[in-house]
């Protein structure tokens, strides 16, 4: 591969996914503990549902026959509630007090609501014709016993883990989190809370690298901060190695300067180069290889190219790992621009930007005022990325682009 040209970003992120040779292992877990998790095996009913007629409103089960001459005077013999239901048969000119989600008596094929019919004692009195299966949930009507209700690869919801409880699944077997080990390097960089010296700065990116691996289903690994020097970076790097994680992340150092290391540590280190840099602007210098059995990524220090690379590859190559099958889909949604554009460069561009509604309903995208890849306060204030084509023409107001929504990302 030649040293100069730049990779295109679709043909980096295919590598990337290209790099997992298997999703990770499968582990049963107790249905209360998946939320959030990625099924392994598909979700199959082991039951009806509902499993018994029922009732969709309060009111009266009866025979629709004899309500077909309305107005009709039926005899209430009994009653059913949810949990409790009527232990006899609804003969001619009979009915039954019936509740939601009750089991609609034997002889029963309609139910009345209360509020259509006049109850004199026991008398109902039917004023308007009951068809044959009103208010009535059919056995079934939800799902069947064997019909497959969730599919392998699928981000369980709140929904999702209902779905499996109404289908008597106590556990579910799903994916393994991918465990991610990140790797901050620099010496100018200090935790949080820590005393800085006069040239250094407190350490951010890590928290959106982990943040965004939470979100896409993965387990981080906080390596902490390595110092520019070689034998603190070989150090660092064999801690990852010995963790055994799926991936190894490093923030910053991946550039050409003299004090970039990173790039030469991970050589040193044994690691296997597919690729390093790529087309896109935040985050040219993005390396890509397997260290042992790690896939690495090599992010940039910079706090939104390194946050915006973890967008675009490192969510991608978490969610392959949890056997997504859509996790190299395109993110990108229509929407129109708000301001005009000069042309583009040659690299893919994502620039940070605010929504808001234009009065059809489409999403307006307003490029924040200043695009600087360093600044943490102006890419926490964007709704979405504005993606630009490499080389696009300069674009009007109002004119359609392409928009990356920020929040399902978990950033």
């Amino acid at each position: 591969m030649s040293a100069n040209p730049l990779m295109p970003v679709d043909e980096a992120l295919a590598r990337v996914l290209a790099s997992v040779a298997a999703p990770t292992e499968r582990e049963a877990v107790a249905l209360a503990e998946t939320y959030g998790r990625t099924l392994a095996n598909e979700v199959v009913a082991r039951r009806v549902q509902p499993p018994f007629a029922s009732s969709a409103m309060d009111g009266y089960a009866l025979r629709a026959a004899d309500a077909a001459g309305a107005p009709a005077r039926l005899t209430v013999v009994g009653e059913s509630a949810a949990g409790r239901p009527f232990g006899g048969r609804l003969g001619r000119g009979e009915a039954a007090r019936i509740f939601t989600g009750a089991s609609l008596p034997e002889g029963a094929d309609a139910v009345a609501m209360q509020e259509s019919v006049r109850r004199e004692g026991a008398t109902v009195i039917l004023d308007g014709p009951v068809a044959a299966g009103d208010h009535v949930r059919a056995p079934g009507g939800d799902f069947d016993a064997g019909e497959t209700v969730l599919r392998a690869g699928r981000r369980l919801s709140a929904r999702d883990v209902a779905l499996a409880a109404a289908a008597d699944h106590p556990t579910l077997v799903v994916r393994r989190r991918p465990s991610v080990a990140i790797l901050a390097s620099g010496d100018e960089l200090v935790a949080p809370g820590v005393r800085r010296g006069p040239a250094q700065i407190v350490s951010s990116n890590t928290f959106a690298v982990a943040g965004i691996v939470v979100a896409a289903g993965g387990a981080p690994i906080d390596l902490g901060i390595a110092a520019d020097e070689p034998r603190a970076l070989a150090e660092s790097l064999a801690q990852a190695v010995a963790r055994r994680a799926d991936v190894l992340v490093t923030v910053g150092g991946a550039s050409v300067g003299d004090h970039d290391l990173m790039r030469q540590a991970l050589a040193d280190a044994g690691m296997e180069l597919d690729f390093w840099r790529v087309g896109i602007r935040p985050g040219k210098p993005l390396i890509h290889g397997r260290l042992g059995a790690m896939i690495v990524l090599g992010l940039p220090g910079n706090p939104t190219s390194s946050t915006l690379c973890a967008l675009l590859f490192l969510r991608p190559l978490v969610r392959a790992l949890l056997g997504d099958p859509d996790a190299g889909a395109d993110p990108s949604e229509p929407a129109r621009l708000a301001l005009a554009l000069p042309a583009n460069g040659p690299r893919r561009d994502y620039m940070r930007a605010t929504l808001a509604r234009d009065a059809s309903g489409l999403e307006l995208a307003t490029p924040i005022a200043s695009q600087d890849s360093s600044l943490v306060k102006a890419f926490a204030r964007a709704d979405a990325l504005l993606v630009r084509a490499p080389n696009a023409a300069a674009a009007a107001a109002g004119e359609m682009c392409r928009i990356i929504r920020l929040a399902p990302l978990g950033a």
